[in-house]
């Protein structure tokens, strides 16, 4: 018998990848949860002292550190000792393209809930959410589970942090005096647009509790605070704002009929001529059509959203009552439609 006898076909080798990814998921989630990223710093750390460090039994933290280095998240070297790779940098609190809260969204306890109930929002096409907690996501993230809730905002806003300055350069702002962040979350990318343009006001409009997070520069005190209004409010319900420029950033993800609702309260908000730009990335024009397609699939199980293609957003755009002028790239993986009330 030869080697290649015994060697597994490429296919049943990533089937059985794929077949066992939530438990990556989950070994990411602990590695973060015990500040294992934090922990190694420069140097390799030998076991022993690293699970020292964080209070951990060092075979079970081998096991672990072992399952993320075969996919290229932490490495052990000759020595046995544990060292940082471009992966598990990305995991610590202080990284400059931090995905620490992207993680720990991703894999919070609600979601081991709802994955297995993929089957019955396909069969459907909506949410299983509801069924499942008695109440609407985000309704349930902010009066069940708030430390969920904070996590959720500190996701966006690392999200944000990744893509506020491509915002910025994409937007033109000129001759704006006032623009508006709908569930702009803790305010990154109004910050950053406060910044770049000096003369420019801005608002802030998103639930009360995600408000009290808001970026320091924009709350009293802050060094934007001068030009900047933070307003409570849910933009399905009402948009008690009037600006030139409305931006809706990464929100319209939900089922249709809350889309529209929201974009027809930006319209009746709106005076005649005022911009409305909405920033999204789309399922059939992206590099990262694995993430993008994985998230649609979690908005379908938590709140009946998904992720649109261009055709789709556009479509949804124009029925509610807007005019599309373009769409165009942001970066490589966001878009921008840009349109007028």
């Amino acid at each position: 018998m030869t080697n290649t006898d015994l060697t597994l076909p490429e296919a049943v080798v990533r089937v059985r990848e794929l077949m066992l990814s939530a438990a990556y998921a989950a070994a990411l989630r602990a590695a973060v949860k015990l500040g294992l990223p934090d922990a190694i710093g420069g140097e390799p750390v030998a076991p022993a002292a690293l699970a020292a460090a964080v209070g951990a039994d060092a075979g079970a933290l081998h096991r672990l550190v072992r399952a993320l280095a075969a996919f290229g998240v932490f490495t052990i070297d000759s020595e046995g000792c544990y060292r940082h790779t471009e992966l598990s940098r990305l995991l610590r609190e202080d990284a400059p393209h931090s995905v620490k809260y992207n993680v720990l969204w991703s894999t919070e306890p609600w979601t081991w809930d709802v994955w297995p109930r993929l089957d019955d929002a396909v069969r459907t096409g909506g949410s299983v959410f509801g069924s499942l907690h008695g109440t609407e996501f985000f309704d349930y993230l902010h009066r069940e589970a708030p430390e969920s809730a904070e996590v959720f905002d500190r996701a966006m806003t690392q999200s944000s942090r990744l893509s506020a300055h491509a915002v910025a350069e994409a937007l033109d702002l000129t001759s704006v005096a006032t623009v508006a962040d709908i569930a702009g979350g803790q305010g990154l990318v109004l910050a950053t647009l406060l910044e770049r343009h000096p003369e420019l006001h801005g608002v802030l409009l998103d639930l009360p509790g995600v408000l009290a997070g808001a970026d320091a520069r924009l709350r009293e005190g802050g060094s934007l605070a001068g030009r900047a209004r933070l307003v409570p409010g849910d933009c399905r319900a009402a948009i008690p704002v009037r600006a030139d420029v409305y931006l809706l950033k990464n929100i319209l993800e939900w089922d249709d009929e809350s889309t529209l609702r929201t974009l027809r309260n930006v319209i009746a908000a709106a005076g005649p001529g005022a911009r409305v730009v909405v920033i999204e990335n789309l399922v059939d024009d992206s590099p990262e059509m694995s993430f993008t397609t994985a998230m649609d699939l979690l908005l379908l199980l938590n709140v009946g959203g998904r992720k649109q293609t261009k055709d789709e957003l556009v479509a949804l755009v124009q029925q509610a009552g807007l005019r599309v002028e373009a769409v165009r790239a942001v970066n490589s993986y966001l878009h921008m439609v840009e349109c007028v009330v």
